[in-house]
C-alpha cells in the first residue's frame, strides 16, 4: 500500500488538532482534514464568501488581522444556527446547514471549522471526577493525570479571575456553608475558581514568534465575548482563549510535517484485509464542501476526531463492521439553568458593587462541583444568548402554566415571555445565572443512528435520540435546589428555574466508548489502524465536568500509543 501521509486525522477540533500536533512534533507526516472553514489564514481571507486555496502547511499563512475581521461581537453573525459563522455547515453561507435530525425536537450547538467546538467554547478545562473514571473506565484516573498535566501546561490553564458575578457566587456559596476546593482532583462537593484555558494578562505562556519575554500585550481583556470566538492577541498563536486553532494548530504547522485541508468533509473510511485477515483502515474519501470534488487519500493510520455525532455517522456510512455500541451510549449532561435577580442595595451590601454586568469578564469563571450529582457553574453572556438560554428554553411549558409550591426555592419555573420577560431583561445587569451539568447515566438506547431514507451530500443523515433516566432527573433536581439556595443566600430577590428540555445538545459524549468500540489505546477493536480521538471515545459523562480537557488528555495519550505502535521503530532510528 502506497501512503500519501503517515497519519490522516479527520476533524480539526478539540481532539484532532491535539493528535496532529503531538504526532507532527515526533516527525510523523500528518494530513488534517476539517469539514469547515479556517478563520485567520491568509489563504482564506474571506472564508465564508470565497473558496480560497485547497490547503495550507505554513505557519506564516496565519493572520491575526484576518481573524479579527472574521470574528465579530454580533451574536447572530457568529452563533445563528442557520447562517452564523459557527453553525454546523459548509463555509458557503448561500448553502443551508447540514441537517441533524433530533428525534423529539431541539438542537445541537456545535460547529464546523479549524478549532471545532473550541471555537465557541468557554475555555472551561476541569478534570473529570476520579470516581467517574476508577472502576468504570478500562483505565484508571491516575493514568490520565500525566496527560492532564501536559495539556494544562500547553493551554496555560489557570484559575479564572473573579469579577462581580463570581464574587456574588462565592458570597452565596460561603453563606450556604459549602467548602472551597483547593485541588484539581475533586473528591467532595464544594466551590472553586473555574480552571480556564484563557490567558491572563502578564501570564507567561508558550509563545515563540518574537522570542519576547514581555507578556503585557497578551491575555484576556474581560470583554465577555468568549462564546463568539476570541481574537484578542498580537498573533493567532497568542490569542487569549486557547481554542485549538490558536494553541495546537500553529505549533503543528511549525514542525513542517502537517498539511491542513479545511472545507473537506470525509464521507468514507477505506479498508482492506491485512496479512492476518483482519480489516484495517487504509485511507479516506473526501468531498470538497465548496465544489463537490471527490478526492482519495491514503495513510498508514487513520484517526477519527469528527465528534460524537459525525464519528459514528462516518463509521456507519462507511459500512464498517457492526457493533452494538457504535453510536450508542450518548450522554449530554442534561442541562438546566437557574437565575437570580438582585436589587442594587443588596449588591452594594454584599459585594460593594451596584450591578453584576454578566457580560463582563470570562463567560464562566466559577464552578460548584458535586461528585455523584454533577456541576453548577456561572454563565454570563451578551443579551441575546443570555435571554434565550435563561428564559426561552424549557421542558415545563410557560411559567404561568406551572404553579410554584410555596416551599419551592424558586419563584418561577418554565419559559418566560411577554411583559414578565421585559421586566426580567430590564434587570439584566443585576442578574446572576448558573447552568447545571448533570452526571447522567450511559444507556444503550441513547445515541446516533442513520436515517436510511434521507441523505445529504455527505451521506445518510444522523438521528439523535436521548432519554434521561429517572436517576438523572433526581440528580438534576438536587443540583437545581443547591443552585437556587446559593443564589438566595447571595441575596436574590427573584429566582427562576428554566428546567431545560433534554434535547439541547452541547456536551455530546460517549457514542464510541473505550472498552466497547475501541481498546484502551483507542484503536478500534474491529478495524486495525483506525483510532478515535474525540468526545465519542469517553466512557461516560465524567461525573458532569466539561469534557474538553479530558478529551485532549486522552488524545495526547492516544498519540503516544499510535507513535509507539506504528512509527517509533523507524522515526527513532539514529541518522546513518
Amino acid at each position: 500500500m502506497k501512503s500519501d501521509f503517515e497519519v490522516i486525522v479527520i476533524g480539526g477540533g478539540g481532539g484532532g488538532a491535539v493528535v496532529a500536533r503531538e504526532l507532527s512534533e515526533k516527525g510523523v507526516s500528518v494530513l488534517l482534514l476539517e469539514a469547515g472553514p479556517w478563520y485567520g489564514n491568509r489563504k482564506w481571507p474571506k472564508p465564508n464568501d470565497e473558496q480560497g486555496a485547497k490547503s495550507s502547511s505554513q505557519y506564516e499563512d496565519l493572520s491575526i488581522d484576518i481573524l479579527k475581521e472574521c470574528f465579530t461581537d454580533l451574536e447572530d453573525d457568529m452563533n445563528s444556527l442557520i447562517s452564523g459563522r459557527f453553525r454546523w455547515g459548509p463555509a458557503n453561507r448561500n448553502q443551508g446547514p447540514w441537517e441533524r435530525r433530533v428525534a423529539h425536537g431541539g438542537f445541537t450547538w456545535q460547529n464546523s471549522g479549524i478549532g471545532g467546538s473550541t471555537l465557541h467554547y468557554l475555555g472551561n478545562s476541569p478534570r473529570a471526577y476520579p470516581q467517574a473514571i476508577n472502576r468504570v473506565w478500562p483505565i484508571t484516573y491516575d493514568e490520565l493525570i500525566p496527560y492532564y498535566e501536559i495539556v494544562e501546561k500547553k493551554l496555560s490553564v489557570s484559575p479564572a479571575p473573579a469579577l462581580a458575578k463570581e464574587e456574588l457566587f462565592y458570597y452565596g456559596a460561603q453563606r450556604a456553608r459549602w467548602e472551597p476546593l483547593e485541588t484539581k482532583d475533586i473528591m467532595s462537593p464544594g466551590y472553586r475558581a473555574q480552571p480556564n484555558a484563557i490567558l491572563r494578562r502578564s501570564q507567561p505562556f508558550e509563545y515563540t514568534l518574537e522570542n519576547s519575554k514581555s507578556y503585557e500585550p497578551y491575555g484576556c481583556s474581560f470583554r465577555g465575548h468568549c462564546v463568539n470566538g476570541c481574537h484578542i492577541g498580537p498573533a493567532v498563536e497568542a490569542v487569549a482563549k486557547r481554542s485549538t486553532f490558536a494553541s495546537y494548530i500553529p505549533y503543528a504547522l511549525k514542525t513542517g510535517n502537517v498539511e491542513v485541508k479545511p472545507n473537506s468533509f470525509v464521507i468514507q473510511i477505506l479498508t482492506e484485509e491485512n496479512e492476518n485477515k483482519e480489516k484495517q483502515a487504509i485511507g479516506v474519501i473526501v468531498r470538497n464542501t465548496w465544489t463537490g470534488e471527490i478526492s482519495e487519500y491514503r495513510a498508514d493510520v487513520i484517526v477519527m476526531a469528527a465528534g460524537s455525532i459525525e464519528t459514528p455517522r462516518l463509521w456507519m456510512n462507511s459500512n464498517l463492521p457492526e457493533n452494538e455500541w457504535v453510536g450508542r451510549g450518548l450522554v449530554n449532561h442534561w442541562f438546566d439553568c437557574v437565575t437570580g435577580i438582585y436589587e442594587e442595595a443588596t449588591l452594594m451590601e454584599n459585594i460593594g458593587k451596584p450591578n453584576i454586568k454578566p457580560y463582563v469578564g470570562q463567560n464562566s469563571a466559577v464552578r460548584f462541583d458535586y461528585p455523584g450529582l454533577g456541576v453548577i457553574q456561572t454563565f454570563g453572556c451578551t443579551p441575546g444568548v443570555f435571554s434565550s438560554l435563561l428564559y426561552a428554553s424549557s421542558d415545563k411549558g410557560y411559567y404561568f402554566e406551572n404553579e410554584t409550591n410555596p416551599e419551592s426555592p424558586w419563584d418561577f419555573e418554565g419559559a418566560v415571555i411577554g411583559e414578565q420577560l421585559k421586566e426580567f431583561m430590564m434587570n439584566y445587569q443585576k442578574t446572576l445565572c448558573v447552568i447545571i451539568f448533570t452526571d447522567d447515566e450511559v444507556s444503550q438506547q441513547n445515541g446516533i443512528i442513520l436515517d436510511r431514507e434521507q441523505k445529504d451530500e455527505n451521506g445518510y443523515i444522523p438521528i439523535i435520540t436521548y432519554h434521561p433516566s429517572e436517576k438523572d432527573r433526581i440528580k438534576r433536581d438536587k443540583l437545581a435546589v443547591i443552585a437556587a439556595n446559593i443564589l438566595r443566600e447571595a441575596g436574590a430577590k427573584t429566582v427562576i428555574r428554566a428546567n431545560w428540555s433534554p434535547d439541547i445538545y452541547i456536551h455530546i459524549l460517549s457514542t464510541m466508548r473505550m472498552g466497547f468500540v475501541t481498546n484502551t489505546d483507542c484503536e478500534t477493536l474491529q478495524v486495525k489502524r483506525l483510532y478515535i480521538a474525540d468526545n465519542s471515545v469517553l466512557c461516560n459523562s465524567l461525573g458532569g465536568p466539561n469534557p474538553t480537557l479530558t478529551t485532549q488528555a486522552l488524545a495526547t495519550r492516544t498519540s503516544e500509543k499510535i507513535f509507539s505502535k506504528y512509527f517509533a521503530s523507524y522515526h527513532n532510528k539514529p541518522a546513518q
